[in-house]
């Protein structure tokens, strides 16, 4: 289910950047009018950052996003960095950018970094999660904003909004939700109880049919939380029925990759030796490690 169009946003802003092309500083004219706000901007205009740490991009998971867009828009603006006239570099949001150019867009949501922000930019985003009016999905932004442009701590960003460590998880785990089920919250299709109950769902086709079936029935918060748990208990059921099945060759060989990748791994096999490994990995900098490896 396709979520209602919104209106562009930012085409009074990206018109004061074109206006102002000397724009480049937080010490300029018009500069507390950009820092914090979102610019939707040509395309043609963004440029990759030659430093981007992520070089390989899987082509079928970006048409997936491609198609995604297509349907609901960019739930999450990229980041860029103004470096010229109407010039601007990705800071991040790459993989966005790139699928929004399949999708056929010829412009993209986009906040604007510029030199020497960084105190202005943690103002007007702390006075940004303190309006009303946000949904919570952009008040979720917000919060990974501080944390990633920032580097605060949600400990420092507690302090700095007045809101619990507790509360700001909880917003940021909203982001671990599908983007269909984003723009619903952001749409009000569903509360932000039901939002909650969905992120315990791992299976994401789970749910998403779960999502589906709070609008289509008008189900409860607790409906949800009851059906989310009975979910929950079915695929810790089936994990320990698959692991019951694979013989003990296979276990030493499962630690055996641990020990030589320094890695979670897990092997999956079924009885007609069928199966899949997979690695995880906390950031880009251990999966280029893991990539090298696999590479030797």
């Amino acid at each position: 289910m396709a979520a209602p169009k919104r209106k562009a946003m930012g085409k009074g802003l990206a018109a004061l950047l074109k206006d102002n092309a000397e724009l480049n500083s937080a010490e300029d004219k018009n500069a507390d009018q950009v820092v914090g706000t979102i610019a939707e901007l040509d395309i043609s205009d963004i440029q990759a950052n030659p430093g981007q740490p992520r070089t390989i991009f899987d082509p079928e998971a970006l048409n997936e996003l491609a198609d995604s867009i297509k349907a609901l828009g960019i739930i999450q603006p990229i980041t860029v960095r103004k470096v010229g006239a109407s010039k601007f570099e990705i800071i991040s949001g790459e993989r966005r950018f790139r699928a929004a150019k399949i999708a056929g867009l010829d412009s993209i949501p986009a906040y604007i970094r510029l030199a020497d922000d960084q105190s202005m930019l943690e103002m007007a985003l702390v006075e940004n999660i303190q309006r009303e009016e946000l949904d919570p999905i952009e008040v979720a932004l917000s919060y990974e904003r501080l944390i990633d442009e920032c580097e605060l701590t949600q400990e420092e960003m507690s302090n700095r909004v007045g809101k619990k460590r507790s509360t700001i998880t909880n917003y940021l785990r909203l982001l671990k939700l599908q983007p269909l089920i984003q723009a619903g919250l952001r749409d009000k299709m569903i509360a932000v109880g039901h939002a909650r109950a969905l992120i315990n769902v791992v299976n994401e086709e789970d749910q998403l049919n779960l999502y589906q079936e709070i609008i289509a029935k008008e189900l409860s918060v607790r409906q949800v939380e009851d059906a989310s748990r009975k979910l929950k208990e079915g695929a810790v059921k089936t994990t320990q029925k698959t692991k019951a099945l694979l013989p003990d060759k296979y276990v030493q060989m499962n630690n055996e990759l641990k020990k030589a990748l320094d890695a979670e791994v897990e092997l999956n096999r079924n009885q007609r030796g069928r199966g899949k490994i997979t690695i995880a990995f906390k950031n880009d900098q251990e999966l280029e490690r893991l990539l090298d490896l696999l590479k030797n």
